[in-house]
Formats: C-alpha cells, sequence, structure tokens
C-alpha cells in the first residue's frame, strides 16, 4: 500500500525524515579526518582535498540530477541517488586505503547527496505556496544541520570503537531507507511540458534572472564559509584538546562538542527564515553574512582560549553562518517561474557546492603555508581565508542588487514585493 503525506506538515516532516536518513554517511569523513591523516600519512593539503572531493561530486551531479526533475519524477531522481551514496559508503569502508581511492569513494557519496538535497526540496515546494512553501524550505534546510549533526555524532561513536570502517558502513543505511520513505510516502514531483522541449542543460532563462542570480551569489559565499569550517570543525577542536592544561581537559570528545555546534543550524535556519518574513530577506543575509564572516576572521586565533570559551566562540559563528540559509534559499525558490524551478535549484547548487568543494581545500593549503596544523597562527589564517570571502560577498551581492533593471520582471516583483516583508 501506497502512503501519502497529505498536509503541509505532514509532506514537510517526510521530507525532512528522508532527508536525515540520507545523510548517514555525509560527515564520516571530516569526523574521522584526525585519525585517516595519521593512519595514510596525508598532507593537510591531500587531507583538505579529500573533504573538497565530495562536493566536486555534489557540483558535478547536481546540474543534471536537479535539472532532470523538470522532466522526470523526483522521487525517480531521489532514489538512484541514494544509490549512489550506499555504493559510495560501502566502497569506502572496503576498500579505500589513501588518497586515491578515498577520492574515488567520497565523490560518489557527495554526488548521491547531489541529487537528494535539491530534488527533495522540489519534491516539496511544489506542492506548497506563500508562506508555507518558505516555511516549509526553511526546516528542509535546517534538517540538513540536523543530519550532519547524527552523522557527526554516530560516526564518531562507532570509528572510536570499531574503527573507521564501520562508520561508513553506517553510511550505507540511511540511503536505503530514505528512497524507501521517498517513493513510497511523497507525492509525485511536478514536471513541466515545455522542460521537455528545450536544451536539459539550458539555464540562459536562470542568468537572466537577476533576482535569482543575487541569491546565487549569496548562497555561494555561504557555503564557502559554511563547509569549510565544517569540514575542519573536528579537526580544529582535536587541536583545541591538545593544548588545553592537564588539570582542566575538555569535558567531551571533539566529535561530540562538534556535534553539538551543528545542532545550532536547524534553530538558526528556522529563525533566520522567520526574521527575513517579518524584516526582509536582505537585511537578514546582509547582517549574518557580515558578522559571520568577520568573526571567521579571528576565530582561529582563540584556539589556545579555555575549551568552553572556544566552544561558545563557534557556536556563535556557525549559528550566525546558518542564519542566512533558509532565507537565501527559499529566495531563490520563490523567485524562480515554476517551469524552469529545477534548473534554477540546480545552478544555485551547482554554484553553491563549487564554492563548497574549495573551501576545504584552500583552508589546507593555507594551513600548509602557516606552518602546519599544530601552530594557532596557521589555523588563525585558514579561518580568515573563509571569513573574508564571506564579508566581502556582502558588498558584491549589494553592488549586483543596485545595478538591477529599473523596470523588473513580474518573476522580480514578486520577489521584490515578498523580500520587503
Amino acid at each position: 500500500m501506497r502512503l501519502r503525506a497529505r498536509s503541509a506538515v505532514g509532506l514537510t516532516f517526510v521530507a525532512c525524515l528522508a532527508e536525515v536518513l540520507s545523510m548517514t554517511g555525509f560527515a564520516a569523513y571530516t569526523t574521522l579526518l584526525p585519525q585517516l591523516q595519521r593512519e595514510w600519512s596525508l598532507t593537510n593539503s591531500q587531507a583538505g582535498l579529500i573533504g573538497g572531493i565530495f562536493f566536486a561530486g555534489y557540483m558535478l551531479g547536481v546540474p543534471v540530477l536537479t535539472s532532470l526533475t523538470d522532466r522526470i519524477d523526483s522521487r525517480r531522481i531521489y532514489a538512484w541517488s541514494c544509490a549512489i551514496s550506499t555504493l559510495g559508503a560501502a566502497g569506502f569502508a572496503l576498500f579505500a586505503e589513501g588518497l586515491w581511492t578515498a577520492l574515488v569513494f567520497q565523490f560518489l557519496i557527495g554526488a548521491g547527496l547531489g541529487g537528494t538535497y535539491m530534488p527533495g526540496l522540489k519534491t516539496l515546494t511544489d506542492h506548497l505556496e506563500g508562506h508555507a512553501q518558505s516555511r516549509g524550505t526553511a526546516f528542509y534546510t535546517a534538517s540538513f544541520g540536523l543530519g550532519s549533526s547524527i552523522s557527526i555524532v554516530v560516526c564518531g561513536k562507532l570509528g572510536a570503537t570499531y574503527g573507521w570502517h564501520s562508520a561508513f558502513l553506517f553510511g550505507t543505511i540511511g540511503p536505503v531507507l530514505a528512497a524507501l520513505l521517498a517513493s513510497l510516502a511523497l507525492p509525485p514531483g511536478r514536471t513541466a511540458a515545455t522542460a521537455a522541449r528545450a536544451p536539459l542543460l539550458d539555464f540562459r532563462p536562470v542568468v537572466r534572472n537577476r533576482t535569482t542570480a543575487a541569491y546565487i551569489v549569496g548562497y555561494a559565499a555561504h557555503n564557502y564559509e559554511l563547509f569549510g569550517q565544517r569540514a575542519w570543525m573536528v579537526a580544529f577542536l582535536v587541536y583545541c584538546a591538545s593544548l588545553q592544561p592537564a588539570n582542566a581537559p575538555m569535558i567531551a570528545s571533539a566529535a561530540t562538542l562538534a556535534a553539538c555546534i551543528n545542532l545550532l543550524g536547524p534553530v538558526m535556519s528556522i529563525s533566520g527564515n522567520e526574521l527575513a518574513i517579518r524584516f526582509g530577506r536582505q537585511r537578514v543575509i546582509f547582517t549574518f553574512m557580515t558578522a559571520s564572516g568577520l568573526l571567521a576572521c579571528v576565530l582561529g586565533y582563540a584556539a589556545g582560549l579555555p575549551w568552553y570559551v572556544v566552544f561558545l566562540i563557534m557556536c556563535v559563528h556557525y549559528g550566525l553562518m546558518l542564519g542566512d540559509s533558509a532565507a537565501l534559499t527559499s529566495g531563490c525558490i520563490a523567485s524562480a517561474p515554476s517551469q524552469v524551478r529545477g534548473a534554477t535549484m540546480a545552478v544555485y547548487s551547482f554554484v553553491g557546492f563549487t564554492a563548497a568543494f574549495l573551501a576545504p581545500l584552500v583552508f589546507g593549503v593555507v594551513l600548509d603555508l602557516g606552518g602546519g596544523n599544530r601552530y594557532t597562527v596557521a589555523w588563525g589564517l585558514a579561518f580568515g581565508s573563509l571569513g573574508v570571502f564571506g564579508a566581502l560577498s556582502t558588498i558584491a551581492r549589494r553592488l549586483y542588487l543596485a545595478r538591477e533593471s529599473s523596470v523588473p520582471s513580474r518573476v522580480e516583483t514578486k520577489a521584490s514585493a515578498d523580500d520587503s516583508r
């Protein structure tokens, strides 16, 4: 018997649960990075490359997989992508033995996420409108943080108890359950007859929409800072733990503290979206993005402070980074014509996760150039490489928005009015 989620609340819940399940292997590598780096004798640049290749898989998979949702039921795309994630996690657990094999399987795990995250969001937003759509988007994007937190906690515990192979085997379970849930409980995604007549990767209508383009620029900056920090969060906390005095050690493992920090994501994403509805999207995006970028510039230099102070600073920084997440995504969806919504989300996600791919690699390179991960100055410079990008991007968005056409299209007028509320 096929189950259906009918109400907006029920539909949102099912979509969020499926997304959380699909992410069980998401943080396996980043959580176990210190262990794998020692075992495989990886440099920081190599470790960052493995972290970044995950997002390379995502960014290469998402243009095709998400664009196809304008033509094919998005649940089918979702199920096949879950299979790719399962294959990648199983391959990492069974066959990864160093840099090159790890790159292959991390790439597959990332490509699988590219076919679940945005296609799942499209399935959800196809059946919601107005504030229900905005709030559904906020809860869905918040589920990403919940899924990553669960992945960090469970993979960290499994890795510490049974070895890193078990953590990646855990990553094979969730995508299978997510595929079943999405196939049985979500309604069909909507397709557009006009999409079938257009070339698959024709993104010109998306690029011409200046309102949407502004959100894409913002999302790139958001992801650069967010995923650069996420990729190196556990490793940074391990370094902080090494600096603590013997009589005042950390009360929890680095992985547990990182998971607690990640749990702020859902709260801040939803709260930021509510603030955007009340005070306007552009104002909320500018405030949170600027504040998080500036704080990132000093975060790494705080490594030698008492662990609870470092933890508090990281909580504030993470909360600021997630404050604009749902506002960016809901704004992009609201500004996209329904017949090219899949293509719009494909471009949005591709550009955003291209930045996510580069961030861990650049972070690792800066860490090496600064002297290595045993020096506070190196960590300060590495976090600064994220913060400068994030803070300056707000200026770029302001300049871009200032150049918008004086006679906007009907789509842009609608989105602008939505922003001003």
